[in-house]
């Protein structure tokens, strides 16, 4: 039997599980558009992978148009929300399991798109996440991101965010800007194939090809 021990970030975002699943989306209007471009490289006999899945919303959406998504958190709370939801809507091609992208296995050339949503400027080492999930993608598969930027903005929250995550009111957040994001997928192998920002402090829309 394996023990699983909870983390600082485990604890967190289940505290605000319920809080987060009701707060609406910042903005709609760029979610569709981010929703309606990632499913234009969607094919009925994809299997999809999605990191950091919250309360299963993105998921669920994307669930008709591929043959299966193993969505993943590292939330219990998060995903009890997220199932539910998908049992209400009677969904059944979207797997709900416990994991962050460190622990995660599966074997490489697996999955036909990964997506992480904001997600990536929450972890340790994105380099790490972003090289791992390249070897998780078939050659030909894409890496469809949604990720906060702010390398260079608001110097004071380089102060304010690590105070409020001692104190456990906020989660660990990592600062690069756009060009720096861009350069970690480059470097990993990936060809940037769609980038959009819909607004300086907005996040920015990526959809990377592995060649």
């Amino acid at each position: 039997m394996t023990i699983m021990t909870m983390t600082k970030a485990d604890r967190f975002w289940d505290r605000h599980a319920k809080g987060y699943a009701k707060r609406p989306v910042a903005d709609e209007a760029a979610y569709q558009r981010k929703l309606e471009v990632t499913q234009t490289y969607f094919r009925p006999e994809m299997e999809v992978l999605e990191f950091g899945c919250g309360t299963g919303t993105t998921a669920l959406i994307h669930a008709p148009f591929v043959k299966h998504i193993r969505a993943v958190d590292l939330s219990a709370k998060m995903l009890e929300i997220a199932q539910a939801k998908a049992d209400a809507a009677g969904v059944c091609n979207v797997t709900f399991e416990k994991s962050d992208i460190a622990s995660f296995s599966a074997p490489e050339a697996s999955y036909d798109v990964v997506m992480a949503h904001s997600l990536l400027h929450l972890l340790e080492d994105k380099d790490a996440a972003i090289t791992k999930i390249f070897r998780l993608l078939k050659p030909g598969g894409y890496f469809v991101s949604s990720t906060v930027c702010i390398g260079g903005q608001m110097p004071w929250l380089r102060v304010l965010l690590p105070i409020g995550r001692c104190l456990g009111l906020l989660p660990l957040v990592k600062f690069f800007t756009p060009d720096e994001l861009a350069q970690s997928l480059t470097g990993a192998g990936f060809r940037i194939e769609h980038s959009w920002q819909p607004g300086k402090r907005k996040g920015v829309f990526i959809v990377a090809l592995k060649p």
